[in-house]
């Protein structure tokens, strides 16, 4: 008999050798026909692995994360079977689950594929999952799985098994299908209700601009009809949000070939509502303490070199920049923190000098591939809010809990009410990706655990997610319509100080390494402008947004005292523009409406008279009309509001 422990402590003996299948079926029915998969000492494995020695278990469905990867990359391999019925000879690259869906890259030779074949490949899925295929698992040497691959003339798997090490290869088969892969897998492909194929792009070999352009298709299933229905409604809702759009409308950056692809350019209103975010961040730093500083864009390659970051993070650099002294080098800064150790080291410090708190809205740079840039949340040049605290051992769980107190205020004020904190934890079982010691990792994953739970927030937790040096907390928040984005981050890290040699004197009279806290509310203005862009529609906060109110003059006779309304208003630090085209006022307001603008003057006879403003609300309607000053206090009383949460 094995023992087995379930994730809410109660524990079951089992004949050895069961299945995770029948231990989920002994607990009910019901909830072995919606079990995905088991997570087993935790190793992920099919739901027919037999368990043969006491073990910690915890059952997979779709309401877990890990149950939708199995469910979408079940699917990539559905999408394949499809594709090989339909294109017999294709070759395949690689068919991973992503965060929504799936995709799987094809060598389709001499066939033209196009979006218009998508439904086709559609219903040759839905009728494979008819047939309630079965997933079959196999452990197969190095030598059998080349020989497989090479017979078919599939030079991409052969590739990727060289990479391999004999005796960790296995093949899965679905119907037709034979891939390599290292799974888990659905036990059968009835799980999938609904199907569909959400679009077709073109994607290098392995990454590799010089290689040869495969195609891509993209798609997604669900276990049930509804929730893909909910699915694509929430993206066609995220259609009218797309921040690329909406940015073009608004006018609040741009992107030019000439300046380089991934490099934003912010416009006039963009860099005004970038300008008020970090003055926003600011005055919160400030009320904790923090001092601002400002670090060249540019480092020394033995910078980088001291930090780590050159051997961790130089293919993802742009290539160095060589000075006409031989063998002298720069990089763009891919991180700031380098920089703010040597900020720190610039003095010697005392304990009483510690917590030091120093932040930048530092620009940095990394050459992300051209293929997967995307608008302002996959660029090459952002600028991070960054800050990094140095303080004793003993201040560090009080410091993260500030930390803390800052990102959920932040969150709060820009109406962000769902988020989940992921902790980052290194993986045990595969150390040599990290730096620093066991005791310090120990130490660093203990005082995040304790933080969470000190301020309740909503955890999960990650294991093998942490940074190279460090565990961290992410923030992970859903928009308005449900979708997760990672913003904010708050790292430990014990590892830089020693690398750069950073000490403190101590209370003992004794040199001490500070502990490095690295933190960024936002994460990279960039990513941050565009996720409120989409979470809001572009309806900013009112304190937020580039233009507060707008003049409508009824015609050309009211222009003047239109504009005596907009200086006015101007001097009170109110933004205001005037709409002084020779339009009726209905197109007026209607093109306000659709430019977002919360509040519209309209000026005509009887306000000219009596030196007021008849205001009317975005998507609320007429507030009446009242004095320039009236019109001042409601401003400001409603951002009092807003900034008083």
């Amino acid at each position: 008999m094995i023992n087995i422990t379930f994730p809410d402590g109660s524990i079951r003996s089992y004949q050895q050798g069961i299945s995770a299948y029948d231990i989920a079926l002994s607990i009910s029915e019901g909830l072995a026909r919606n079990v995905f998969a088991a997570l087993i000492n935790n190793e992920m494995r099919d739901m027919h692995t037999p368990v043969l020695e006491d073990a910690h278990l915890r059952l997979i469905t779709w309401n877990d994360n890990e149950g939708k990867h199995i469910f979408w990359h079940t699917s990539a391999h559905l999408l394949a079977e499809a594709v090989e019925i339909l294109y017999p000879g294709v070759k395949f690259g690689i068919g991973p689950s992503v965060e929504t869906g799936f995709y799987y890259d094809i060598d389709f030779l001499d066939y033209t594929v196009s979006s218009d074949d998508l439904k086709k490949i559609e219903d040759k899925m839905a009728e494979l999952v008819a047939e309630k295929q079965i997933t079959v698992r196999k452990e197969i040497s190095k030598e059998e799985a080349l020989r497989y691959f090479q017979e078919k003339g599939d030079e991409y798997k052969v590739e990727l098994i060289q990479d391999l090490e004999d005796g960790t290869i296995t093949f899965y088969q679905t119907g037709s299908f034979t891939d390599l892969c290292r799974g888990p897998h659905l036990p059968n492909t009835g799980f999938i209700k609904a199907i569909k194929l959400t679009s077709i792009a073109g994607a290098y070999w392995r990454g590799d601009e010089k290689r040869k352009q495969l195609t891509r298709i993209y798609g997604v299933t669900f276990p049930k009809k509804k929730e893909l229905d909910e699915y694509l409604f929430m993206l066609e809702e995220a259609k009218k949000r797309d921040h690329r759009k909406l940015g073009k409308e608004m006018e609040l950056f741009t992107f030019s070939q000439k300046v380089g692809v991934g490099l934003p350019i912010w416009l006039p209103k963009g860099a005004a509502l970038r300008e008020r975010l970090e003055n926003f961040l600011k005055k919160v730093q400030k009320e904790y303490g923090y001092q601002q500083v400002i670090c060249p864009h540019i480092g020394h390659v033995d910078l980088y070199k001291t930090s780590g970051h050159y051997q961790k993070y130089g293919e993802d650099s742009f290539r160095p920049i060589t000075t006409p002294q031989e063998g002298e080098a720069f990089f763009l800064k891919p991180m700031n923190c380098p920089h703010h150790c040597e900020v720190y080291a610039s003095k010697p410090h005392s304990y009483k000098d510690l917590p030091l708190r120093i932040a930048e809205f530092g620009t940095v740079y990394r050459y992300e591939q051209s293929g997967e840039l995307h608008g302002l949340t996959r660029v090459r040049g952002f600028t991070q809010d960054d800050a990094h605290i140095f303080c004793t051992p003993e201040q560090l769980e009080e410091e993260f809990c500030k930390v803390i107190d800052i990102v959920l205020y932040i969150f709060k004020t820009l109406d962000f009410k769902e988020f989940t904190a992921q902790i980052s934890l290194r993986d045990p079982a595969n150390t040599e990706k990290y730096i620093g010691s066991d005791e310090n990792w120990q130490k660093a994953e203990n005082a995040i655990l304790n933080a969470a739970q000190q301020r309740n927030l909503n955890t999960v937790i990650e294991i093998g997610e942490a940074a190279f040096y460090g565990p961290k907390l992410d923030f992970m928040v859903n928009d308005a319509i449900g979708r997760k984005w990672q913003l904010g981050t708050i790292q430990i890290d014990y590892n830089l100080p020693e690398r750069f040699g950073l000490e403190y004197i101590g209370s003992d009279n004794l040199k001490h390494r500070p502990v490095m806290i690295h933190r960024a509310p936002f994460g990279s203005m960039e990513r941050f402008v565009a996720v409120l862009i989409e979470h809001t529609r572009g309806d900013f906060p009112l304190w937020l947004i580039p233009v507060q109110a707008i003049v409508l003059p009824i015609s050309d006779k009211y222009q003047q005292y239109a504009q005596d309304v907009c200086r006015m208003l101007s001097q009170k630090d109110i933004r205001i523009e005037i709409d002084s085209r020779s339009e009726k006022t209905g197109k007026k307001i209607r093109d306000a409406e659709m430019q977002k603008i919360p509040y519209m003057l309209i000026v005509g006879e009887q306000e000219m008279k009596d030196q007021s403003v008849s205001v009317r609300q975005h998507g609320v309607g007429d507030l009446g009309s009242m004095s320039i000053d009236g019109f001042e206090t409601l401003i400001n009383t409603k951002i009092a509001e807003l900034l008083a949460v």
